[in-house]
């Protein structure tokens, strides 16, 4: 009953906009208000009640839920016949200006509103790639992305060597975290593009994550796969290591050092400065002592490069 009362509250809080809005008459408000009044009476709400404005509201708008829906259900019916369709030359200009206002409202992230116009202008002129890379970009906005994911396709079925489609089904792929099919998408997009940072940059991410993946699931396999291949037991029966270890450990400067870190720590002080400078002195040691050992971990952890943050997405055209 949650649901439907979600529901008829999202109406309720609909009809109560729609009266103020200054196109209906007096008689038409009257209406309205009856029809409130009803609703309120059956569902025992108010949208004025502040107790079951937090337990009900939606955030979107009830006319843009439908109006998104309602352009999802068209789509299918829409394509099925634009590929018969030859647009005349007044649909194609009319098509661009829905277009160009798409791209305002995506601007003033408008998106339900950019969807719409993207959408009229492809039942306009359905071969034109531009329209369905950029309602892609629309649906991604409202988290659609396997929408995204069809309307980019489409218009790669248009044109095959549209670089910034591939781009933006790398991103909706991401987004659903296919981060091997992203991989893909962005390879086709710098292959096309090659000076694209972006694209670069989101490869770079994608990489990245599987990385991740495959470091997560080497620890999930246990000791012998610990941190995506370190193998902690091959680290300690290396004798060169152990050795060097003993050594440290028997060193009177690093034992004095060793004793002041345990004495912050028991006096509830962090000591983090001396334990940094402890491993930075037992590091430069190691480096010194046997550079060939350290080249060996290096290796065997297998550290992966640190990347910088995902590329803007592109803008519509």
């Amino acid at each position: 009953m949650a649901d439907v009362k979600r529901l008829v509250f999202s109406i309720l809080t609909f009809l109560e906009d729609q009266k103020k809005t200054g196109r209906l008459d007096d008689e038409q408000v009257e209406s309205l208000e009856v029809a409130i009044q009803c609703l309120e009476t059956v569902y025992g709400l108010s949208a004025s009640n502040q107790t079951q404005l937090a337990q009900y509201h939606v955030p979107r708008n009830l006319l843009d839920i439908f109006n998104s829906q309602l352009n999802d259900a068209q789509t299918d019916s829409d394509l099925s016949s634009l590929s018969l369709h030859e647009p005349s030359a007044e649909e194609r200009e009319e098509a661009e200006k829905l277009k160009n206002k798409g791209n305002d409202f995506m601007k003033a992230e408008k998106f339900s509103d950019a969807l719409e116009s993207y959408t009229k202008a492809i039942r306009l002129d359905g071969k034109n790639a531009v329209y369905y890379c950029n309602r892609a970009a629309a649906y991604s906005k409202l988290n659609k992305h396997q929408q995204a994911i069809e309307d980019c396709n489409r218009a790669l079925s248009i044109d095959p060597s549209y670089s910034k489609a591939y781009g933006r089904m790398g991103i909706a792929f991401t987004a659903l975290t296919d981060h091997e099919s992203a991989r893909e998408c962005y390879r086709k997009a710098l292959e096309l593009d090659p000076h694209n940072q972006s694209y670069q940059n989101n490869l770079e991410i994608a990489e990245q994550k599987l990385r991740e993946a495959a470091a997560g699931a080497g620890f999930a396999a246990g000791p012998a796969g610990l941190m995506g291949g370190f193998d902690l037991g091959a680290v300690l029966r290396n004798p060169h290591l152990m050795n060097m270890a003993t050594n440290l450990m028997s060193n009177p400067q690093m034992q004095q050092m060793l004793s002041s870190i345990m004495s912050t720590q028991r006096s509830g002080q962090t000591g983090l400065s001396d334990l940094l400078q402890a491993g930075q002195q037992l590091a430069s040691q190691i480096q010194q002592e046997n550079p060939e050992l350290v080249e060996q971990l290096r290796h065997q952890l297998q550290r992966p490069p640190s990347e910088g943050g995902e590329g803007p997405t592109p803008d519509p055209q």
